[in-house]
């Protein structure tokens, strides 16, 4: 609620925002779990909950949070069923990491890094060496993906130690930049359908006495963004992906654990001022701004050279009560982006970070008018963003 004119208003201090659970229980510690468990050398169990398995396989739902399913009892039977399985059987979510957005998410899960170091750190970031706004799900501009992501991934260090590893997704993904960075490693097995994937997951699981087969689904996500995650739409993509995971669980080969999780969850955000704060109709956000960068409810702000300090000082007071808005320098040192942040990906996160806690996203309806149109959205360190399955079956 807004302060009385004559009181200073109350700004939500950097250290107050949630970090992810880095290092013990987020999306980039569980591949290297499931690794350790296979005897993978280099890596260690960092979810401490999860028990080793021979196979293992997961299933990656766009968009699907933690939050999400616990609402919909009805529209995913099995999935709410599996809520008390999350975590090792702890009942227990984990965390996607900052920020809570695709191409952030599957770098995180796919290197088994958090984001300062695979240095995917949001929808759009500044290239350092173009000054150019990258779009880091698009690839656009292009540049070098081993420059961008030059770790391997844990499908290829897992597939070098002998275990049978395969991605199965739609054929589109196979030769993206964002595949190869992220996700590449083994076979990559393109299937159109929802249920082909399934059905091809549970064969390749068994192809392996140690295997780690990886699969995923994008429309729950696409359904939401375009018409929200309290619409018939988004629940009917809800009802099909649970239909498709019961559909795997119930095809495990002996000696398997799949593993149900997600890249972010999401929240609907009303089109009125109030929640929506354009950036290209506001001069005062816009004032020493070179570039607009990252997403609605999770923003890097790239000031122009020596504004820097003025551009903090205006969005804190701009925005203070509603997001969380640190220097660079603040974010790393929080944690935001994880325990450390590579050299190489400094000048990729913003002068000014802007992370929403209030039902409210900063648009751009000019330089942005997709992602301004769409009714769902994500990013941000809130709990119906950041918090995620961990769903478990296993045979």
């Amino acid at each position: 609620m807004a302060q009385p004119a004559w009181q200073d208003p109350v700004l939500l201090p950097v250290d107050t925002a949630p970090v992810p659970e880095y290092g013990s229980g987020s999306l980039s510690d569980l591949l290297p779990t499931l690794a350790a468990g296979q005897g993978v050398p280099g890596f260690t169990a960092a979810i401490p909950e999860l028990t080793p398995a021979d196979r293992n396989c997961v299933f990656l739902i766009d968009g699907l949070g933690w939050e999400q399913i616990k609402a919909h009892p009805d529209e995913a039977p099995f999935l709410h069923s599996l809520l008390p399985t999350s975590r090792g059987g702890t009942g227990r979510p984990i965390t996607a990491g900052f920020p809570a957005t695709t191409a952030t998410s599957l770098a995180s899960v796919g290197t088994g890094l958090p984001p300062g170091e695979h240095g995917l750190p949001g929808y759009t970031a500044r290239n350092p060496e173009t000054g150019e706004l990258m779009n880091q799900l698009r690839w656009q501009p292009w540049t070098s993906p081993k420059a961008w992501q030059p770790y391997p991934t844990v499908f290829k260090l897992a597939d070098d130690a002998g275990v049978r590893t395969a991605q199965v997704s739609a054929p589109a993904f196979e030769q993206t930049p964002l595949t190869k960075i992220a996700l590449s490693g083994g076979a990559f097995l393109g299937r159109l359908s929802g249920e082909e994937r399934m059905d091809v997951a549970a064969e390749r699981l068994a192809a392996g006495d140690r295997s780690l087969v990886y699969t995923y689904y994008s429309e729950v996500d696409g359904k939401g963004h375009r018409f929200g995650v309290d619409s018939d739409a988004w629940r009917g993509q809800l009802m099909y992906v649970d239909g498709l995971a019961r559909r795997l669980a119930e095809q495990l080969p002996r000696r398997s654990a799949l593993y149900i999780t997600a890249d972010h969850g999401m929240i609907d955000i009303p089109f009125d001022e109030q929640s929506r704060i354009d950036f290209d109709e506001d001069w005062e956000l816009r004032a020493g701004v070179a570039l607009l960068g990252g997403e609605g409810r999770a923003r890097h702000v790239y000031a122009v050279p020596g504004a820097e300090n003025d551009v903090l000082t205006v969005w804190r007071e701009v925005l203070g009560e509603q997001f969380w808005v640190a220097s660079r320098d603040e974010a790393i040192a929080a944690g935001w982006f994880g325990p450390k942040t590579d050299e190489r990906v400094h000048g990729r996160i913003g002068d000014v970070v802007a992370a929403a806690r209030d039902d409210v996203v900063i648009t751009a309806s000019v330089n942005e008018p997709h992602e301004s149109a769409m009714v769902g959205m994500h990013g941000s360190m809130t709990s119906v963003e950041q918090l995620v399955p961990l769903l478990e079956v296993r045979s």
